[in-house]
């Protein structure tokens, strides 16, 4: 490893993952850069919802600052900006737009912008309801951190003027996720928070399945689903998980489905961090299918791909147990060897050094440029 680096953070949350997926990436991820000898400060915007609902108020790694405005920002943590070597805001961030012309005026490090919702972002932009981010602020970041891979980058690049834009993927901290070893309760289980893209494939491939094999049980996690939703008898709900308890969750479970939103799924290149996590718990994995899927697992033998209540009941009644279990050990022996957080720190290091490269050659580039003299009409070059 190169060196410490010293790293701020402008995230959307970190001390609550009440209804947000934001703070489970954003915890992993600092444990992964402290892990390997970096400074991270991470500031989150001191937000009522996030505050009533705080599951990790302080961080045993890194450190946290709430704050309540960009100008207190401004007032009380200049100094820690200005002397970072690499700072990032992230998707969702309030004031992202007016943060992040401030960051990347008064940052010395490289800047960076953490897109955990690059597919919504781009069409935010297209509308003109991003209030986080803007076109004309793109290029100003010297690095755009994409949760989704693929052509988008290239789009980010090429289009929107990006001058380094890489995947960050998602990630899962294996010292937290892992096999609980339980008899399963629940044939299939999901956990997400509701959103109307997502609830015609959860109907699909969970609702109606439940309908036809009364048999089963099921259970759905996560806030926000409407009353108006007729949940079959043998599927049960809760509300909210914390952290702590999806383990147990996913242990619990036979199968768990992975559901992904539209934008995500239009893009590809998109995974979840429910996917990872379940996967790490060794628990097989129905998914929805989205290009690229195979980027990150082997469909029929680390995942299993679904498009209809009759495969997802295919699965339930007609693979054998071994095949079961073997597609599990399979799914979190893939994201040992490639997506942990360990994994992500290191990514987001080499990133770092990269982007530090490119903006002290372009400053150079800019220093050599000034000093060439402006030779007056008539006047002869000097040998």
């Amino acid at each position: 490893m190169p060196g410490e680096l010293r790293i701020v953070i402008f995230g959307l949350a970190v001390t609550s993952s009440w209804g947000n997926g934001h703070a489970t990436t954003y915890r992993g991820l600092i444990r992964g850069l402290t892990a390997r000898g970096h400074d991270v400060i991470f500031f989150e915007r001191n937000l009522p919802w996030y505050a009533e609902n705080r599951d990790l108020p302080e961080l045993k790694y890194g450190q946290v600052h709430l704050y309540s405005s960009v100008s207190e920002i401004k007032r009380k943590y200049k100094k820690q900006v200005t002397g970072a070597d690499l700072v990032i805001v992230g998707s969702f961030v309030p004031d992202g737009i007016q943060l992040g012309e401030w960051v990347t005026s008064a940052a010395r490090g490289a800047t960076a912008f953490y897109d955990i919702d690059t597919p919504v972002t781009i069409g935010k932009l297209a509308s003109g309801d991003a209030d986080y981010i803007s076109r004309r602020l793109i290029p100003r970041y010297n690095l755009y951190l994409s949760f989704t891979g693929g052509p988008i980058l290239r789009l980010l690049e090429r289009t929107f003027g990006s001058p380094l834009a890489r995947p960050l993927y998602c990630s899962v901290d294996p010292d937290l996720y892992f096999p609980q070893y339980q008899e399963p309760v629940f044939d299939l289980g999901y956990m997400g928070t509701y959103s109307s893209d997502r609830q015609p494939s959860l109907e699909r491939l969970m609702l109606e399945p439940a309908r036809l094999w009364n048999a089963a049980k099921m259970i759905v996690a996560g806030p926000q689903y409407p009353r108006t939703i007729r949940w079959p008898a043998n599927v049960k709900r809760i509300t909210h998980l914390s952290p702590a308890e999806h383990r147990k969750f996913y242990g619990m479970q036979r199968f768990t489905l992975n559901l992904t939103r539209e934008a995500m799924r239009a893009a590809g290149y998109s995974p979840s961090v429910r996917l990872f996590e379940a996967a790490a718990c060794g628990t097989p994995i129905i998914s929805d299918f989205w290009e690229g899927i195979e980027s990150f697992f082997a469909p029929g033998d680390d995942i299993l791909i679904a498009n209809s209540a009759e495969e997802t009941l295919h699965y339930f009644r007609d693979l054998p147990e071994s095949e079961r279990i073997s597609i599990g050990a399979n799914g979190r022996a893939r994201i040992m060897r490639e997506h942990t957080a360990l994994h992500r720190a290191a990514e987001l290091e080499s990133y770092a050094y990269e982007a530090l490269r490119q903006k002290r050659a372009a400053r150079e580039r800019s220093v050599s440029h000034s000093t060439i003299p402006v030779l007056r009409s008539g006047e002869p070059a000097s040998n």
